[in-house]
């Protein structure tokens, strides 16, 4: 089989770009909508709640949750805050603090870089200006901290450093994910690159399935569809929205390192780079050290709103088998120590 995995998509795109590595300078909207306005106050943001919760019924990945009492409250408050005579930035900013402890992750409303079109064709072109994934050594011991699940220039780091690491005796290697919040395509050489047989990750699911069914689809079913052979953030969020699931898949890639691997996570590990931990653990092939990882494993999509504002919305959920759902739980390690302690852990544990 000659599969992507795309662990990516689980992430918080809107935040990714922003805080990758060097993404300031390489962020240009091609058709950027300003708002003139922003720092004046907004008579029309009364109408923004009514059309976020239009699109959380249409599309949100399970919409009996819209019914919990948790949901309707923040609603509720997102409707007080668009008739408090505030400006439209002062509206963003608080709407996303609302979110941070909301009944689910990947929510955010942002002030449209490019339309939500525009952004789905050029999230698969993000390059983050380099620095995405960083090899060092210490003695023949590998130490790969990768930093984001995003850019097609991480992806490149992350081969080159496998075949660096290739072409030297090295006793160990050291995956350090503590500050990665997710991304996208970076996941599939990372763990490829250790994986010598195809690792199962588990299952994206989408309103299609959560309207006809209250559990998660079982193994059996599961392995009787196909895994997702998609290249692009932008395929996956269609297929997203028009199948029940898209299973996950990793396969081998070359040069595959076939020594002793740690995998070092903290409670910031998220999205993507918490379906690669537990893509990891699933393999056999990683000791998880570290800390229980975030929960934010969703997967979002980015939908325009009126007065050029933009909403990132939650259209798939994903169950992993090894580590079943990991929204609202995370991955747990296998040695669970002090995010800052992981690493002398995982030194040890090689030089033992």
């Amino acid at each position: 089989m000659n599969i992507f995995h795309i662990a990516t998509i689980g992430c918080l795109l809107t935040l990714m770009i922003a805080n990758a590595p060097g993404a300031e300078a390489q962020v240009q909207a091609p058709t950027a909508q300003k708002t003139e306005k922003a720092d004046e106050q907004d008579e029309n943001l009364a109408e923004i709640p009514g059309a976020i919760s239009e699109l959380m019924q249409q599309y949100h990945y399970d919409p009996s949750i819209l019914s919990n009492p948790e949901y309707l409250a923040i609603e509720q408050k997102v409707a007080s805050l668009a008739n408090s005579g505030s400006t439209q930035a002062e509206f963003v900013a608080a709407f996303n603090k609302a979110w941070r402890d909301g009944p689910f992750s990947h929510v955010r409303l942002s002030v449209a870089r490019m339309t939500a079109s525009e952004m789905a064709t050029y999230v698969d072109t993000i390059r983050v200006g380099g620095g995405g994934a960083v090899l060092d050594w210490q003695d023949d011991i590998a130490v790969l901290t990768v930093k984001t699940m995003m850019g097609l220039d991480t992806i490149e780091e992350i081969d080159a450093a496998f075949l660096d690491i290739a072409k030297r005796p090295t006793r160990g290697l050291i995956i350090d994910l503590r500050a990665n919040d997710g991304g996208a395509f970076a996941v599939k050489p990372l763990v490829g690159h250790v994986v010598d047989t195809p690792v199962l990750g588990g299952v994206f699911v989408s309103r299609k399935w959560s309207g006809k069914h209250d559990r998660y689809p079982s193994q059996s079913e599961v392995e009787a569809v196909a895994p997702w052979q998609g290249w692009s953030v932008k395929a996956f969020w269609h297929d997203l929205q028009s199948d029940p699931m898209i299973r996950m898949e990793i396969n081998p890639a070359q040069p595959t390192f076939d020594g002793p691997v740690y995998v070092l996570v903290s409670s910031r590990t998220a999205s993507a780079a918490e379906l690669a931990a537990d893509a990891f653990a699933a393999s056999g092939r990683a000791v998880i050290i570290g800390e229980q990882t975030a929960g934010q494993m969703l997967s979002q999509t980015m939908f325009d709103l009126p007065g050029g504002l933009q909403l990132a919305l939650p259209v798939g959920d994903y169950y992993a088998f090894h580590s079943g759902r990991i929204e609202g739980k995370g991955v747990q390690p296998h040695i669970k120590v002090e995010a800052d302690d992981a690493m002398t852990t995982a030194l040890k544990l090689i030089g033992n």
